[in-house]
């Protein structure tokens, strides 16, 4: 009698798979907490408890519906630790026959994972995850020969295939992208509606974590565990999005301000990821929300969220399995530097660091314009290596798996690419910080002053980054004006600017 184990990899907990379609007693599933995953990066306590927590109710669901289970606790004294010596040992023990898996999302597990099927006595395949728009090869289909991966163009594509917000084939309205009408500053005084957050008791498997030598970073109330642990939470979360927050969220979506963590941002990328729902049902519960309320939902609020999921989703995605293994140790600027020390404790005199890594510690989430023009532009403008900036990017944010986190850092962040992702590095000075927060009013640093004892870093950072890399930049059409500027400052002026970079550079952990 054939005999088969399937894999469910922590972030494949999709309850809407064609597998569970059938309950059959010939097939059991295997789901393992694992060293090999929590040990790869020094990852924030919130993240592999939250991971861990939302597999096992995973389990329990798959048990509630009949399924066969064999689950390995993080603990468990015949946890082996790894995919394979857990497979082969299951394998062997219960006389399996044959052995499937889902594709898995990063390079490294797909390795693994062909690797150990190469090497098993059994019959073995693969299935699609069935969560993505596209498949792993569409991306590189679409853009080949070309040497620039216009994001635009795949995202109108995606539109046109999947009949997202169009009209036979033109877009609803006319205009495919609303970019330029979401990027509003917080008015001073207004107050963003307050988060919803879950009160999850995890405290069993923090315990769990604590006895092992697992290094971690960030804090964690393991008695009330803020982020969805299962479908229904993670259903819940898009629905507060759509009724609560869509309706300002393109407007301000690039801005920033102290002590507000979540603004009207949907925070279901960590659901999404790891697969309680999927990128459909999150456009198809919006679209659903704007065309019931759409005298209150403006149409730019909408596009804005639709694009992020079916264009820069997908297209990071595609990008990643396009240019991986390569893209990890691509570094453009062949920079060098270690991250501050501060990065790992928030501890800096600069406002909208202190702001943006202290609430990446205390909630494992930061929104997309604080990992860029925060803390991803302070990286590159220091010139850290982008080793040290994919590490801690993957392992301090919830929803940070390699398959987007590295094509948004080294890509869009660093420029570490080149510029396959961006055309253009995304650098800036005090004042771009300043037009989208509140953080350099109160600050120890001046926004305005480029030298001196308390000139904001940024300021002269900048121009030393524009200074540095010349050989490299110097012909990119979408900054001649800067280098343009550059040439015009008197001579005095760069040596001072430059003498500033340098003194902070040299002084960087001290900031």
């Amino acid at each position: 009698m054939s005999k088969t184990l399937r894999l469910i990899l922590g972030d494949q907990l999709n309850s809407s798979h064609s597998w569970f379609k059938t309950v059959d007693d010939s097939v059991t599933y295997i789901m393992m907490e694992i060293r090999t995953e929590t040990d790869y990066v020094n990852h924030h306590i919130q993240k592999v408890v939250g991971i861990f927590a939302a597999m096992r109710n995973f389990k329990e669901q798959l048990l509630s519906d009949n399924h066969q289970v064999i689950y390995f606790n993080l603990n468990d004294e015949n946890n082996l630790q790894s995919f394979e010596a857990n497979i082969n040992k299951v394998i062997e023990t219960h006389k399996f026959t044959n052995f499937e898996y889902q594709l898995p999302d990063e390079y490294r597990v797909d390795l693994d994972l062909k690797k150990l099927c190469e090497s098993l006595a059994i019959e073995s395949s693969v299935v699609d995850s069935e969560h993505f728009f596209t498949t792993r090869k569409e991306l590189g289909d679409f853009f080949e020969g070309k040497k620039i991966y216009l994001m635009e163009s795949f995202y109108r594509a995606m539109r046109k295939k999947h009949n997202v917000l169009m009209d036979n084939d033109k877009p609803v309205t006319g205009q495919w992208n609303y970019d330029g009408e979401n990027r509003k500053k917080l008015p001073k005084n207004h107050k963003p509606i307050a988060p919803l957050v879950f009160d999850n008791d995890v405290t069993e498997i923090y315990n769990e974590i604590a006895k092992t030598n697992i290094k971690t970073i960030g804090t964690i109330d393991a008695k009330h565990f803020v982020w969805p642990t299962n479908r229904k939470q993670s259903l819940d979360l898009l629905d507060f999005f759509a009724t609560e927050c869509l309706q300002l969220f393109g407007s301000y979506q690039d801005a920033m301000t102290p002590n507000e963590w979540s603004l009207y941002h949907s925070r279901i990328s960590f659901s999404m990821n790891i697969k309680m729902i999927s990128p459909k049902e999150v456009i198809d519960r919006c679209i659903e929300e704007w065309q019931k309320r759409s005298n209150e939902i403006e149409y730019n609020q909408l596009e804005g969220f639709v694009r992020q999921i079916i264009g820069w989703r997908e297209y990071m995605r595609g990008i990643y399995w396009d240019k991986m293994p390569d893209f990890a140790s691509m570094n453009f600027f062949n920079n060098q530097e270690k991250l501050p020390e501060w990065f790992w404790t928030g501890k800096t005199k600069m406002n909208c660091l202190k702001d943006a890594i202290n609430q990446s510690l205390q909630y494992a989430y930061a929104h997309h314009i604080q990992r860029l023009m925060i803390t991803g532009n302070f990286a590159l403008l220091a010139g850290i290596h982008p080793d040290e900036l994919d590490n801690w990017y993957l392992g301090i944010y919830i929803d940070a798996f390699e398959w987007v986190e590295i094509t948004n850092t080294r890509g869009m962040s660093q420029f570490a690419d080149g510029g396959i992702v961006g055309t253009k590095p995304y650098v800036s000075s005090a004042s771009y910080i300043d037009k989208m927060s509140h953080y350099c009013g109160s600050c120890f640093y001046k926004k305005a002053l480029k030298t001196g004892e308390k000139a904001c870093p940024f300021n002269s950072l900048y121009w030393n980054f524009y200074d540095r890399n010349e050989e490299q930049l110097g012909k990119n059409p979408r900054i001649g004006m800067m280098y343009n500027v550059w040439r015009k400052m008197k001579p005095e002026d760069k040596t001072a600017l430059l003498q500033q970079a340098d003194y902070y550079l040299k002084n960087i952990n001290e900031l």
